[in-house]
């Protein structure tokens, strides 16, 4: 094991995968002669050229639509967004043509191509630079959406979202590029649509992703000390959702509580809570219980984004809830 950043992790799944197959390239605003807006294209111009670390013009809906077509004829792009509120730019190219081209030509095109970058709120970057679009493109068939909440994780599914034939989103965060973390040595992939149970319990389970999950750590470190014991599941890629670790988790603790940076409104922890009282209805001691942001643009005052955003105290009292205490 080796210890680096998330912003390494990043790269170096790039460009392991790059330096095994030419067909892979990355495009996007300052990936070349910057590094990356974020670092995480660091070297990787020295190494692939100009031809494969490609700097764009600042339009995601023609570079998009450029990385459609790149896959249509058998490339495999790695689209950067400096920020998926950006995407909403080139999101006609995402939903309407890679999302469908399988389906529409009959089979006769796929569309290898992973979109990453940043999601969710990253300080004070107010209301149209801090929105979690993850249920939005888990909505659309065809798509499959991966947000990772370790470095460790973001190599392995980064390297497989590389490797799959059908169109991925990787959402990323500003405030996790410098994350430190344990990544294996060596070769290594974590297969899509498969959930992580990263710490066990038997009194509660807490489902979350991506950065605000640090929030359901400091929970459970907090409950423990009360003899309340969390076991706690990464769901790591939304779309495909691995619903049989959720479930099997419930039928053992009987209870749920989902940790979700986004709005309220039709989120994946709505689609996780119905799949749960569908299946596993009989085993709830308790209403499900799901923690978002409040149902406003987020604000840019540091006051009001500190009580916009979930915390660890709201997982306490969420437990609390739906063990009665």
């Amino acid at each position: 094991m080796k210890t680096i950043q998330f912003r390494e992790a990043i790269a170096e799944a790039m460009s392991e995968e790059m330096r095994k197959d030419e067909s892979i390239f990355l495009m996007g605003e300052e990936v070349a002669e910057y590094n990356g807006a974020y670092k995480a294209s660091k070297g990787m111009l020295d190494e692939f050229g100009p031809d494969r670390v490609i700097d764009t013009p600042i339009s995601e809906l023609g570079f998009s639509g450029i990385a459609v077509g790149s896959a249509m004829n058998g490339n495999r792009p790695i689209v950067e967004f400096m920020t998926f509120n950006f995407a909403l730019v080139g999101i006609d190219q995402i939903i309407n043509n890679a999302a469908k081209i399988r389906q529409m030509s009959g089979g006769q095109f796929n569309c290898p191509i992973v979109f990453r970058g940043p999601t969710g709120s990253a300080g004070q970057l107010a209301a149209t630079h801090s929105q979690a679009f993850e249920s939005w493109y888990a909505n659309c068939p065809g798509l499959k959406v991966v947000v990772p909440s370790n470095p460790r994780d973001a190599k392995g599914l980064l390297k497989a979202a590389i490797k799959d034939d059908d169109p991925v989103i990787f959402m990323e965060s500003e405030q996790m590029y410098g994350d430190k973390g344990e990544v294996p040595e060596g070769e290594y992939t974590i297969p899509l649509g498969v959930a992580d149970i990263v710490r066990e319990g038997s009194d509660v389970t807490i489902v979350s992703f991506g950065k605000i999950i640090k929030e359901a750590h400091k929970a459970a470190d907090e409950l423990a000390k009360e003899g309340v014991n969390c076991e706690i599941i990464d769901i790591r890629t939304v779309r495909p959702l691995d619903f049989d670790a959720i479930i099997n988790s419930v039928k053992k603790t009987n209870r749920l509580v989902i940790l979700e940076e986004a709005w309220p409104f039709g989120n994946v922890a709505t689609e996780i809570t119905y799949q749960v009282q569908s299946q596993a209805f009989d085993y709830l001691d308790a209403p499900v219980q799901k923690i978002n942001t409040a149902d406003t643009p987020a604000p840019y005052s540091p006051v009001l984004l500190a009580e916009w955003l979930p915390n660890h105290q709201d997982v306490i009292k969420a437990v609390k809830k739906v063990l009665y205490k």
